[in-house]
């Protein structure tokens, strides 16, 4: 039998694994709480952005510029790993920065560790918009990952993706490969998987980890935990009638189509209301022409003597 542990075996195994945990946390930082993808106020147009170099907008170099690895903004020279020295003396501005991210596009400080180690470890390498397929320089705004299918996002479709993310490619819950009922799905693929179709020759399962989808390897989850819908078409045959066969569906689809325009009490509403306008609008031409017959006659009788306008003038009575 093995031996029993001790109170100060399990302490240090539990402070092992705590430790071990801790390291995992800082290697993966949260996307939105990097430093490269801090949100940063620009010191001359004053519009907010990604941490950059250069102003997206106006091209004006910050003030204090940030980190991209380390998120400092003044070196402090604390330790021998700044590559450019400066003994005793606190270096900010550009006397801080020793580089620029090609990925991210923000500034890196002049420390070996950052320096060297940055340019593998971005997280923006490959950061490209799933919806809009722009990248980091193409627009000004921050990067996020969706939620479900952990996707690069920019900050103008992540919310209207993540929204309708959790839709399928296809009209049922089944197995793509066979007819029975999909317990797994893949949020990148958009498809359901049975168990037996979950395991693959080429993704292998990692111990305690959901199994990985049999296309792209991503990681699925169990559908009865995700708000899962699926696709709906509304046009064509599908919306008409099932009494139809073969191509004559389409009948009763323009069938519909026309009960639905002129069955509808709306419709004829309508009608009749542009039925009256035009009648009223008759009667008010009718009015019309009578007021002016009426104000003509009154005039037709009316003598006003000699005028300019009936052609005569004042010299011509002078000389008569």
């Amino acid at each position: 039998m093995p031996k029993k542990k001790t109170g100060a075996r399990k302490k240090a195994e539990n402070r092992r694994e705590r430790e071990k945990q801790l390291r995992a946390s800082r290697s993966t930082i949260d996307l939105a709480k990097h430093p490269c993808n801090a949100s940063m106020e620009c010191d001359k147009c004053q519009r907010r952005q990604k941490n950059r170099a250069f102003c997206y907008f106006c091209n004006s170099v910050q003030k204090l510029p940030i980190c991209a690895q380390c998120g400092k903004t003044k070196c402090m020279m604390k330790s021998s790993d700044c590559v450019i020295k400066h003994a005793g003396v606190y270096s900010t501005g550009l006397a801080m920065v020793g580089a620029i991210c090609d990925f991210c596009e923000a500034w890196v400080c002049h420390g070996r560790k950052c320096l060297s180690t940055h340019a593998c470890a971005c997280p923006l390498t490959d950061a490209e918009c799933v919806e809009c397929e722009r990248g980091v320089w193409d627009h000004g705004g921050r990067i996020f990952s969706c939620s479900f299918c952990h996707n690069f996002l920019c900050e103008d479709d992540q919310f209207e993706h993540q929204a309708s993310c959790q839709v399928l490619e296809a009209e049922t819950f089944k197995c793509v490969s066979c007819n029975r009922l999909g317990q797994h799905s893949c949020l990148r693929c958009k498809a359901c998987f049975c168990d037996d179709h979950t395991r693959s020759k080429v993704f292998k399962q990692e111990k305690g980890k959901q199994p990985p989808c049999p296309k792209c390897g991503h990681e699925t989850q169990e559908t009865k935990d995700l708000s899962m819908s699926t696709r709906s078409l509304k046009f064509g045959r599908q919306t008409g009638g099932e009494e139809g066969d073969g191509a004559s569906g389409y009948d009763a689809y323009w069938k519909n189509l026309s009960s639905d325009k002129y069955g509808d009490s709306s419709y004829h509403d309508e009608e009749e209301d542009e039925d009256e306008a035009e009648d009223d609008e008759e009667e008010d031409d009718e009015v019309g022409k009578d007021s002016d017959a009426e104000s003509s006659d009154l005039f037709t009788n009316l003598n006003l003597g000699r005028t300019y306008a009936s052609g005569y003038a004042h010299y011509e009575e002078q000389e008569n």
